[in-house]
């Protein structure tokens, strides 16, 4: 041969090329999976929140209401709210209005109960408009309060 370079024989002719690792694929190609079903589940999850929590914060109006508590019970299968129809008589003898509420605070139900033995009560409610679910109470009408009225 004749080349300007004499020919190692103890030295190879090419490098030896080390072993290359597969590029790393991004977070969302190798989740794409779990990424979809806890989209899925966990998005229309913080849609409710925030909407029943909106919903509960914010009161349409208030007001007072008088009558005599003729129906009051606790009811639902998993989310217990206390019930009841409010009878309304604005003159003797006439028909009676029906206002129905819901209450979520045990202490204001017993308050309520207590007032019923007496008589006519004193309603105090907050009208919630757009409470996601029956869960937290059937009707729109949330009694936050109660007086015990004479007669």
């Amino acid at each position: 041969m004749t080349s300007s370079q004499p020919e190692k024989p103890d030295a190879p002719a090419t490098p030896a090329a080390a072993p290359t690792a597969a590029p790393r694929r991004g977070l969302l190609r190798r989740h794409w999976g779990k990424l979809t079903i806890a989209s899925i589940v966990l998005v229309p999850a913080l849609i409710f929140t925030g909407w029943a929590g909106i919903a509960l914060s914010y009161s349409y109006s208030s007001g007072n209401r008088v009558g005599y508590v003729q129906k009051f019970s606790k009811k639902g299968w998993v989310c217990k709210t206390w019930e009841g129809e409010l009878a309304m008589v604005n003159l003797p003898g006439a028909m009676s209005q029906i206002f129905t509420f819901s209450v979520r605070s045990d202490s204001v139900a017993g308050a309520i109960e207590e007032a019923m033995r007496k008589g006519r009560v004193e309603l105090t409610y907050d009208q919630h408009i757009g409470v996601p679910t029956s869960c937290f109470g059937e009707t729109q009408y949330f009694v936050t309060g109660v007086r015990s009225l004479p007669g």
